[in-house]
């Protein structure tokens, strides 16, 4: 985001906070599903992003315009912080649309914390990348933006019913329509490093060849804690093609331990 699409942005958030400060998980709930139908609505609608971000129109036009959408569709809550978000500047169309997704998934987010989900939520996420990264056939449905939509949402949703709480499923559906316009599987560790973020934590991403104990966990948490100066949630994958070691990635930080990165040097050593 610019500079300016920032203090936008941060206007917004500050509404959505101070508005729904008595609400309950399910009215943020509710909130996060207006919002985010509206974000599909700019996304679909290009002339409707430029007359909302135009310049030469005053904020209480701009409002105006989004209130004649909105008026008898959303709640007074909804209406207020798009309102809010509308009334900043924007330095291009697309920004309002994504900070109208972004908002829409943290008040998804928000509704989870009220539930006291977000650290399930998270680890639903990450699990059901796994999942999916397990699956190159369901990788590429998912993965596929040429695919209907819908589609691709109704899979999701048969294989994920009953398995994960409301909120998994609906970021999933954001993942699917490429937040921020990133891939889905880039999409789903986006989400989850936001998830993760909301409680205050950095995501640290772990390969190993073998299970870690709960001991040898704590211990890698606690070391990336004191380097990072704050919580970290991990995420282990085991892959045994890796051998030994550790690789940790914590956000563009790689530490790569692995006697498969040693073997990998040692050829490119002798191939010289």
């Amino acid at each position: 985001m610019s500079s300016v699409t920032r203090e936008s942005y941060a206007e917004a958030t500050d509404k959505l906070a101070t508005t729904t400060t008595k609400a309950t998980a399910a009215q943020l709930a509710t909130v996060a599903d207006e919002i985010l139908s509206v974000a599909r609505l700019l996304r679909a609608e290009p002339r409707l992003r430029r007359a909302l971000t135009d310049p030469s129109r005053s904020a209480g036009d701009r409002a105006d315009l989004l209130g004649s959408l909105l008026a008898g569709k959303v709640d007074a809550v909804t209406a207020d912080v798009l309102t809010a978000l509308v009334r900043g500047r924007w330095s291009a169309p697309n920004e309002l649309w994504d900070a109208t997704e972004r908002l829409g998934v943290d008040a998804l987010l928000s509704s989870a914390q009220r539930a006291d989900e977000l650290a399930e939520v998270e680890d639903e996420l990450f699990r059901f990348g796994q999942v999916v990264a397990a699956n190159p056939a369901l990788a590429v449905t998912l993965g596929d933006p040429g695919a209907p939509l819908e589609r691709r949402v109704k899979l999701v949703q048969d294989l994920l019913k009953g398995k994960v709480r409301v909120a998994t499923g609906k970021l999933v559906e954001v993942a699917l329509e490429g937040f921020g316009g990133r891939s889905f599987e880039a999409s789903l560790s986006r989400l989850v490093e936001l998830t993760a973020a909301k409680r205050d934590h950095e995501v640290a991403y772990v390969t190993v060849a073998k299970v870690l104990s709960d001991a040898e966990e704590q211990r890698l948490a606690s070391t990336l804690s004191d380097k990072y100066g704050r919580q970290v949630s991990l995420k282990v994958e085991v892959d045994p093609s890796v051998i030994g070691g550790v690789s940790v990635r914590v956000g563009s930080d790689l530490y790569d331990g692995t006697i498969l990165r040693r073997l990998n040097a040692a050829r490119q050593a002798f191939a010289k």
